[in-house]
């Protein structure tokens, strides 16, 4: 899960224990957490469009897809003014921090990491704020930010 720092950042998270992944106005990236997501996944927490990008640790889903409240604020970057409480549009699981790598795992190194060439991530175009990861990838990138 994506994303930019200067907004939500693993730090944000490891203060606030948990957090609702509001804000997802892509239907691929909200069909992830609506139809994918189960409780107790782990997830990798991902700073994008920072300097460098890469991922900054691991977080846990707690909760599962509910329907985002931001879509119907009306003082929310994030309304939707075509939806409603009785049919919401967007959704969103809820995250518990689980652990801040002790240094980020840079865009630049996975790129450079064979054994993740296939990884969403790091293909072009792949700009989505959540996307799948292989249960290989995770626990590839989990030794390494172990130091393993």
């Amino acid at each position: 899960m994506k994303s930019e720092p200067e907004v939500y950042s693993i730090d944000n998270l490891q203060r606030d224990k948990t957090t609702l992944w509001e804000g997802v106005r892509n239907y691929q990236a909200r069909n992830f957490m609506l139809r994918d997501m189960q409780l107790g996944d782990q997830v990798l927490f991902y700073h994008s469009n920072a300097t460098p990008p890469g991922i900054a640790g691991l977080a846990e889903v707690c909760g599962l897809a509910e329907p985002d409240p931001t879509q119907f604020d009306a003082k929310s970057e994030y309304h939707d003014p075509k939806s409603t409480r009785e049919n919401p549009r967007w959704h969103c699981v809820r995250l518990r921090f689980r652990q801040k790598f002790p240094e980020l795992i840079s865009l630049e190194q996975l790129r450079g990491a064979q054994a993740l060439k296939e990884m969403l991530v790091l293909k072009k175009g792949q700009r989505l704020s959540v996307q799948p990861v292989t249960a290989k990838e995770f626990q590839y990138i989990v030794k390494w930010a172990q130091g393993l």
